[in-house]
C-alpha cells in the first residue's frame, strides 16, 4: 500500500488517480501511524512553503516523515514535497523547512524580462546518474512543471536529473538511497511520467 500524505497542499487527486490508472493501491492519509507503516510513501504538494509547513507542524508530521525515510521506506517527493524536504526555502520570506535533504530552495531570478515565471509546461530533464525511477525512460525526456522556485542541494551527489530554465541549470530531480523526489509532476506528465510512478510502485528503495 502507498501512503500519500495529505497537508493541505492540494494534487492528491490527480496522483491517485494516476496510481489508480495504473492499478497501484494507494490512500490519502494524514494519519501518521498510517504513514509510517505504508510501504511506499509519497509526498506530493501544490502551493506556498510557509503555509505548508504550518500545516505540516499542526497536524504533526515532520517527525513521521522523517522516520519514514530513516527507516528505508521508498519516498516519492513532488513538486512542493520536494521543495519542503530540504533545509530552507527563500519563498514567504524565508522559511524553514523540513531538513531531510541539506540545501537551499531558491527564487528564479531571470535577467531576461521575457523569461516568465512561474515556469508552466514542459521542459527537458538530463539524467546526472542512472536511477530505478528513471528505467526505461529516455535521457532528455520531457516532464510536465509548475514553479518559480527551484532546488539548490548543498551536496552534489542528491542530484539525479537537471533542467534549464530561467539562465539556471537546477537539480530537477534529487535522491539518495531510499529518497527520491521531483521539481515536475509525474502524474501530470504523461506516458513517461506514469513509468516514474510504475517504476515508484515496484522500487525497493535501493540504488
Amino acid at each position: 500500500m502507498i501512503a500519500i500524505v495529505d497537508y493541505k497542499a492540494g494534487n492528491l487527486t490527480s496522483v491517485r488517480l494516476a496510481l489508480e490508472h495504473l492499478g497501484v493501491e494507494a490512500m490519502v492519509t494524514q494519519n501518521p501511524a498510517e504513514i509510517l507503516t505504508a510501504e511506499r510513501v509519497i509526498f506530493p504538494g501544490v502551493g506556498a512553503a510557509g503555509q505548508a509547513m504550518a500545516d505540516i507542524h499542526a497536524l504533526g508530521l515532520i517527525e513521521p516523515l522523517k522516520q519514514v525515510v530513516a527507516h528505508g521506506t521508498p519516498f516519492l517527493g513532488i513538486c512542493l514535497g520536494t521543495q519542503i524536504i530540504f533545509e530552507h526555502s527563500e519563498e514567504d520570506a524565508g522559511t524553514t523547512c523540513i531538513g531531510i535533504i541539506p540545501g537551499t530552495v531558491k527564487r528564479f531570478t531571470p535577467s531576461d524580462p521575457l523569461c516568465k515565471i512561474p515556469q508552466i509546461g514542459w521542459n527537458t530533464v538530463r539524467f546526472a546518474r542512472p536511477h530505478p525511477l528513471f528505467a526505461g525512460i529516455e535521457n532528455d525526456s520531457e516532464f510536465y512543471f509548475v514553479h518559480s522556485f527551484y532546488p539548490a542541494p548543498s551536496d552534489a551527489d542528491y542530484i539525479a536529473g537537471t533542467t534549464e530554465y530561467a539562465g539556471v541549470q537546477f537539480a530537477s530531480a534529487v535522491g539518495r538511497a531510499n529518497l527520491f523526489a521531483t521539481q515536475f509532476h509525474p502524474e501530470r506528465s504523461g506516458r513517461i511520467g506514469l513509468r516514474v510512478l510504475q517504476n515508484f510502485s515496484e522500487w525497493d528503495g535501493t540504488c
